[in-house]
């Protein structure tokens, strides 16, 4: 017996290979390899003590902080330039309210694709205003976003670790205007 692919047969086996390292680096964004590294503020200053130059370097490390409605505000730690030609970007969701708050629907964006697989961070993009490009969040073959999905309510005071993924800008650009529905839009640094 003789296995042949066609063309379209082939394209979709590449397409599969292709997606599964996207969702193997996704994977990895939960921190696999920054066990070294503070998980939150508090853990920080637990770890350096009460040095007031150490505290001061934390806040440094924020990107942006950006307010959404009922008291959630997401804060942009990190948005690192990967060698698999992607921008992760990683960071926390907090409630800074008095009562549970759940994350808008509308975060997820209003692209069918991405709608019918529940709530998740999938209408972020990056503006590029130099290259004047927009760059959304990455998907996988069956068009499920590549960022973190179906959160949870969210208590007061309580934060959730968040990531997103997106195609990178050319190398030469290292500023971008990151945005989310429902959130303010902030200026953050790709770095790597």
């Amino acid at each position: 017996m003789s296995v042949r692919f066609t063309t379209r047969a082939r394209s979709g086996a590449v397409t599969l290979v292709v997606a599964a390292g996207l969702a193997l680096g996704a994977a990895g964004c939960g921190g696999g390899g920054d066990d070294d590294k503070p998980k939150s503020r508090a853990s920080a200053s637990e770890t350096r003590g009460s040095d007031p130059s150490a505290q001061e370097g934390q806040e440094e490390a924020v990107l942006a902080e950006l307010k959404g409605r009922d008291g959630l505000v997401l804060t942009i730690e990190s948005a690192t330039r990967d060698a698999g030609g992607f921008v992760t970007v990683s960071g926390e969701i907090k409630n800074d309210g008095s009562e549970d708050a759940r994350v808008p629907i509308e975060t997820r964006g209003d692209e069918t694709e991405i709608m019918r697989h529940g709530g998740s961070f999938g209408g972020a993009t990056l503006v590029d205003s130099a290259s004047k490009k927009r760059y959304y969040v990455l998907r996988d073959t069956d068009g499920r976003p590549l960022t973190t999905t179906n959160i949870p309510r969210i208590k007061p005071g309580e934060t959730v670790p968040v990531f997103m993924q997106f195609p990178a800008p050319p190398p030469d650009t290292t500023e971008v205007t990151f945005q989310l529905p429902t959130f303010a839009s902030g200026t953050i640094q790709i770095s790597g």
